[in-house]
């Protein structure tokens, strides 16, 4: 069936259904589970979607179809659990048929049973032919006939009340085929359905599904009771490929007359879509010098019109190559899969180094009279490799350099790559391949102009090499390509001159060590030490001189350097560290400019018994009766060994009373004793001489004086403090007098703190001028005292005053004034406060204070009330004043008799009630 032939009629063979309805008797008479049918045939379209039905198996099972399954052995179709055979994928059949087996088997009894199935796929062929479907026993005959105008759907039949009847089978109608894009006119119709029962009983038809009461709503319509079906619109099968709806019959009441039918409905593609590139511009690139057929880059276009068929069938080609050198073409493209490849040799990054290709993209298998093409630009760089190896600009370079010189550049050398700047194929890396054995030299390579630098590394010397002749040899970062030589001209030669300079002259022995006696007399030669001037080619004097000599012993011959002693040489001396005095001597040689160098020399002093061992303790104490507490005496020795100990102590004969009263015990050969010798000696600070002996050769000896305090001791063996102030040398009278000094001392000290005290305490007894009973000072809680009040200060007191009246001020003769009173002049003014009453009995207790003092010229300012800080009249704050008593109001004060007696005043004048 096609969409040319309109509709297809579908006929049951009478055979077949009184076949179907004999072997239903038969089914009543034995019971035989199987399918109905050993193989089935259908009609299919070779598109099928996925889950489309292709038909349906019915199997008989004498106890039901509960526990039955089916399966097949094909991949492509499932079966359902009522029997439906669908695609399990969207599938495209290439063959005219397909043959497959479903097998149906029981679970609980293990029975298999198999059936075969065809599907015969409708070819293109028939748009304009129809078949006519019959059925045998074992298969369906298709058989040509006349395109019919209806399609009959074979609707299967219902089970008579006579028992269980052999139903026919049921046919799927092939998939019906419209073509996209149609000019009308609308609605066109499709096809016709009807049921074979609508010649007894008036029959309403109807569809459903997407296109006819699900969006887009409306594609498809159907008369209802003509059966016709009508496209309304036209199609788009970019828009969509395919509609899935259900026919339905009912009678007039709505009652099912038939079970809903599947339709297929295939919109046929007409190419009316161009083929489009993915980009508009492709970038690809491809290596220099490589071989004809080398991939390049692919290039896509995407032709949204079916392409399963030619509409969809892109094919490329390449229509124009910029440059066309060395040949037009360069490149091809393989028409189906878009890649592009090389198909000339030639190709030069130096001489092209980009190619713009202009690719066609065609439908309908590449056909330029019906197909509809698209372009797009694929640019092809051609990437460099390295096959130009880098050349030097000159044969030989020259340069010179200073001796004694490093880091510095003596030659440029310059070369020549025609690969592409600042990669590895152009970046040049020199090396020296001869005449630089003790590598005096390196050549690098500046960055930005690939210039070999040629630099000096390690100092050359004029007097060993006068002049280098270098081989330099360049190359690559990256290896050359294949098959490409290096040139001869990526080698060069370098002759650089070494320049002759003024050296300093050296010391070869540096540091110089000589060993000599200490002590050698002054004006001794002790070596020479001469310096070489390494300036053979120059005719040059050196001269001596010294550079540090710390104790200026030393003397150096300006000409020959030879060293001799200017003063002896002390081992023991401060300058010398560890037996070794150092020296330091310059040799200057006379050349432009004139240079020098400088030598050390170290002199180790061989030690000679020159010093005298010397006496310690210098001090000692022992008490007047002999006892253990003797007193260990040993000695120092300047010098090292062996001119120090053993030391030999002794006692000298000369005065006789040293031998008498003390003596001298060796313990070993450092140490000693020396002890008392008599009984008793008096208490005092006795001068021991002893001589100490060491055993250098010659010896040395010393006679030291040790000052021995011997004094009273007590039980312990200590000295008692009276013993040790006798010891001392003071008398009996001595000590009484200190003592006295001492008493009177603390006897002063006494008195001045107790006048002191006095003095404090009249200063706070002083009384106020009111009664004793109504002092209230008592109150006033004194944290710290800041002088002795207005008197001791010698500050103008004219501007601590009482803003009263100044009346009897003004009427005082001049130069009569109290110290308290307010100055007389020039006040600043301020806004006048206003007039707050006087605060009751504390007002009336300061105002007498005031009166008081005011009338009495010859009271101290301290008695009075006194005014600290006078910031003049008309202040803006308020006055403490008006915290009169009389407002207080009915507050309760009686709770102030309980805070003490300090409050007693307080408490009187307010907590004691209203008077009468």
């Amino acid at each position: 069936m096609t969409a040319g032939s309109g509709v297809l009629l579908v006929l049951l063979s009478l055979s077949g259904a009184l076949r179907a309805h004999n072997g239903d008797l038969t089914a009543k008479e034995t019971c035989k589970a199987g399918f109905s049918e050993e193989d089935y045939t259908a009609l299919i379209s070779q598109n099928i979607l996925e889950g489309e039905k292709v038909l349906k198996v019915k199997f008989s099972s004498c106890l039901g179809t509960k526990g039955m399954h089916y399966e097949t052995n094909s991949m492509d179709f499932k079966v359902g659990a009522d029997g439906t055979v669908f695609a399990a994928r969207e599938l495209r059949i290439p063959s005219e048929q397909v043959a497959f087996t479903v097998t149906a088997w029981d679970h609980q009894t293990a029975e298999r049973w198999d059936a075969a199935v065809r599907l015969l796929v409708a070819q293109t062929s028939s748009t304009h032919s129809g078949h006519k479907l019959q059925k045998g026993k074992k298969n369906t005959v298709l058989d040509p006939v006349q395109p019919p105008k209806d399609t009959v759907l074979p609707w299967p039949q219902r089970q008579s009340s006579n028992g269980l009847r052999r139903q026919k089978r049921d046919w799927v109608i092939p998939p019906i085929n419209v073509p996209e894009n149609s000019r009308g006119p609308f609605p066109q119709q499709l096809v016709r359905i009807r049921s074979d029962k609508d010649n007894d009983i008036p029959i309403r038809y109807s569809i459903t599904g997407v296109g006819a009461d699900q969006p887009p709503m409306e594609v498809f319509s159907i008369d209802s009771m003509s059966g016709r079906m009508y496209v309304t619109r036209p199609m788009d099968r970019e828009e969509r490929a395919s509609y899935h709806l259900r026919a339905h019959a009912v009678d007039m009441n709505g009652n099912k007359v038939e079970n809903p039918i599947d339709l297929y409905i295939y919109v046929i593609d007409m190419n009316d879509n161009r083929p489009e590139f993915l980009n508009q511009v492709y970038n690809g690139s491809v290596d220099e010098g490589s071989k004809p057929g080398t991939y390049v880059m692919t290039v896509t276009a995407n032709d949204a019109d079916d392409a399963t068929t030619a509409n969809g069938m892109v094919r490329y080609r390449i229509v124009t190559q910029t440059p066309q050198s060395p040949s037009q073409n360069m490149f091809t493209i393989n028409s189906e899969t878009g890649d592009i490849v090389t198909v000339a040799a030639g190709l030069d990054r130096e001489k092209v180094q980009q190619y713009m290709v202009i690719i066609q993209a065609t439908d309908m298998e590449g056909n330029l009279n019906y197909g509809l093409s698209n372009t797009a630009t694929a640019i092809i760089t051609v990437t460099d490799v390295n096959d130009n190896p880098p050349e030097f600009t000159a044969s030989t370079y020259a340069g010179e350099v200073p001796e004694n010189r490093v880091e510095m550049v003596v030659a440029n050398l310059t070369v020549m790559d025609r690969d592409q700047p600042h990669s590895p194929n152009w970046n040049a890396v020199y090396r020296i391949i001869s005449g630089d054995p003790s590598g005096h030299f390196s050549v690098r390579t500046d960055p930005a102009t690939n210039e070999g630098m040629v630099t000096v590394v390690k100092a050359v010397d004029y007097e060993l090499n006068r002049a280098f002749m270098l081989t330099v040899m360049v190359s690559n970062q990256a290896p050359l390509a294949s098959g490409i030589q290096m040139s001869f001209q990526s080698t060069a030669g370098v002759t650089i001159s070494v320049m002759d300079i003024n050296e300093a002259p050296y010391f070869p022995s540096n540091h110089k060590l000589i060993r000599l006696e200490e002590g050698v007399p002054t004006g001794t030669v002790l070596t020479t030490f001469s310096a070489v001037d390494p300036d053979r080619f120059m005719q040059q004097a050196v001269r001596y001189s010294k550079l540090s000599d710390p104790a200026n012993w030393l003397h150096i011959n300006a000409t020959n350097g030879q060293i001799s002693t200017a003063a002896v040489l002390d081992r023991e001396s401060l300058y010398i560290k560890n037996n070794v005095y150092e020296a330091t001597f310059l040799a200057a040689d006379n050349g432009i400019p004139p240079a020098s160098g400088t030598g050390t020399l170290q002199i180790y002093l061989i030690d000679i018994n020159d010093n005298a061992p010397e006496l310690l303790p210098k001090e000692a104490q022992v008490c007047e009766k002999p006892s253990l507490n003797a007193i260990n005496i040993t000695a120092a020795d300047a010098d090292v060994d062996p001119n120090i100990g053993p030391y030999v102590f002794e006692l000298p004969f000369v005065p006789a009373s040293v031998r008498n009263n003390w003596t001298v015990t060796r313990l070993n050969g450092d140490y000693a004793q020396l002890s008392l010798r008599i009984l008793h000696l008096e208490a005092g600070v006795y001068d021991v001489p002893i001589t100490v002996t060491d055993s250098g050769n010659p010896p040395l000896s010393h006679t030291s004086i040790i000052k021995v305090k011997v004094c009273p001791c007590d039980d312990n063996g200590d000295c008692t403090t009276v013993g040790a102030v006798a010891a001392a040398g003071l008398g009996t009278g001595a000590i009484v007098a200190i003592l006295i000094c001492i008493v009177m001392l603390l006897t002063m000290v006494l008195l001045f703190v107790v006048w002191m005290k006095r003095r404090e305490k009249e200063r706070h007894t002083k009384q106020l001028l009111i009664d004793p009973e109504d002092d209230v000072r008592d109150n006033i809680l004194k944290y710290d005292e800041e002088g002795g009040g207005e008197e001791d200060q010698d500050y103008d007191l004219s501007q601590l005053q009482q803003p009263e009246a100044m009346e009897h001020v003004l009427s005082k003769a001049p130069g009569v004034r109290r110290v308290d009173e307010r100055p007389v002049g020039a006040e600043p003014q301020y806004p006048v406060r206003p007039v707050v009453p006087h605060p009751g009995d504390i007002g009336d207790f300061i105002n007498e204070g005031l009166r008081a003092a005011d009338n009495d010229p010859t009271a101290p300012p301290y008695d009075s009330l006194l005014v600290f800080d006078y910031e003049g009249s008309g202040s803006t704050a308020g006055s403490v004043s008006s915290l009169d008593s009389s407002s207080s109001g009915d507050q309760d004060y009686d709770y102030l008799n309980d805070w003490g007696p300090r409050f007693k005043k307080l408490a009187d004048m307010y907590g004691g009630g209203e008077e009468d």
